[in-house]
């Protein structure tokens, strides 16, 4: 016999994948949802905007007072369900997505208050062994991840062009609060048996995000200094800094292995379709490699192998993270620039809107009030807009998509955005 859902999480789950990022449906999914969210809660969520809304917006759509409303709300981001933000003195909250979001943050937990092992099979069963999550939501064509290049490894004559968001130091440094918790790909493995030696305490957050997870002890604050040394201890080991794809305001920075990250496992299993690369690329000396095989075996993506007794890199794979280069004991790598750069949205809200447009999902954040028929009405209109093939190649346009972003940046709405979490 299949699982029976309750509307309520039926509800809750549409609402999900009303965002931009979307949560599609699956037995697993909704099993997930049933340990995080209690039935009232989902139906309560199920009726929140998709964007940042104030503690009045959610009183409004739930009928209830002021008292009852924030002690819902302060229940919800105590769980980690909400990112609970406050905007120049206005308390706001948001839905956290479901990566990275609140899948992250109910493994981070050590409360116990929900059952990790339980929930990691299942997260496992979502994500690892089905395909939808995958090719919907972690590979789009904007994705919600980018790979950053071990510092160390760039060479003299591209250092004047690398930019401050490439740099995971910068990151750090020019963070307001950062926080580290248990790294969510790593813990989930460990539960099904598949997880790796590398070190565990090693996720870090950052900013409006950082700031919601150490009020509700979901992570510890840690100082700059600290989080440098985190970083530093993960490139020693080897591991991949995967984080935030955007420029400003990155709210999150994981350090990844090639067996246990979801990213990268992710762009694996879709036969790199999908582009999580940083700027660069792994270039080897055909002179000086000697064919030890130690940078196959450390390759995080399987982009290296050996013809004809030297080490060769497929540059379409290859992410540029530089693991490779700190690896090669004879120094045979190089890590080179690549001419075409990356495209990455300007922050949270950038990526936002541009992914609800590739994605025919502009509509349900600017009809987003679920208990009108109205905002029904208008949101499937738009949508058939959305679907023509004329809008979709006006849509395309460089032009046209920045000039809707300055627009979009003029409202009152592109305030709250600002520092949105990894939505």
């Amino acid at each position: 016999m299949g699982h029976i859902t309750s509307k309520s999480y039926l509800a809750l789950q549409k609402r999900l994948d009303m965002n931009a990022q979307g949560a599609p449906a699956s037995e697993s999914l909704y099993k997930i949802l049933e340990i995080l969210f209690s039935a009232e809660e989902a139906e309560k969520v199920s009726l929140l905007p998709v964007k940042p809304f104030s503690t009045s917006e959610a009183m409004d759509r739930w009928n209830l007072s002021e008292i009852e409303t924030n002690k819902i709300l302060y229940e919800l981001a105590d769980k980690g369900l909400l990112l609970d933000m406050n905007d120049n003195g206005v308390q706001t909250y948001v839905l956290a997505p479901t990566m990275a979001g609140f899948f992250e943050f109910a493994l981070m937990r050590t409360d116990g208050r929900f059952d990790r092992k339980i929930l990691s099979e299942l997260f496992y069963n979502y994500i690892n062994e089905e395909d939808d999550f995958v090719e919907k939501v972690l590979m789009q064509k904007t994705p919600i991840a980018r790979t950053m290049v071990h510092e160390k490894t760039i060479q003299n004559k591209d250092q004047s062009e690398v930019l401050d968001y490439e740099r995971a130091t910068h990151i750090i440094n020019s963070a307001s609060c950062i926080t580290v918790g248990t790294c969510y790909c790593r813990h989930k493995m460990e539960h099904v048996g598949k997880a790796c030696q590398a070190p565990q305490d090693v996720c870090l957050t950052f900013n409006t995000a950082a700031e919601s997870l150490v009020k509700h002890q979901i992570a510890k604050k840690i100082s700059k200094e600290e989080a440098l040394a985190v970083l530093d201890r993960c490139v020693d080991y080897g591991l991949v800094q995967i984080g935030d794809n955007v420029q400003n305001e990155v709210n999150w920075m994981c350090n990844c292995c090639g067996c246990c990250c979801e990213a990268i496992q992710a762009y694996k299993k879709i036969g790199y379709r999908r582009k999580i690369n940083s700027n660069f690329f792994a270039l080897v000396s055909s002179e000086k490699c000697v064919a030890c095989s130690v940078c196959v075996s450390k390759c995080p993506v399987e982009a290296i192998k050996i013809v004809n007794k030297k080490a060769v890199v497929d540059k379409d794979i290859c992410i540029g993270c530089g693991v490779c280069k700190r690896q090669c004991g004879v120094s045979a790598i190089s890590i080179e620039r690549r001419e075409k750069l990356a495209e990455v949205p300007l922050d949270s809200f950038e990526r936002c809107v541009i992914t609800a447009i590739e994605t025919n999902k502009l509509q349900n954040y600017i009809f987003d009030n679920y208990g009108l028929w109205t905002n029904e009405l208008l949101r499937n209109l738009v949508g058939v807009l959305f679907k023509l093939s004329t809008a979709k190649f006006l849509i395309a346009n460089q032009q046209l998509k920045s000039q809707f972003l300055k627009a979009l940046r003029k409202t009152k709405t592109s305030k709250i955005y600002k520092g949105i979490n990894k939505e």
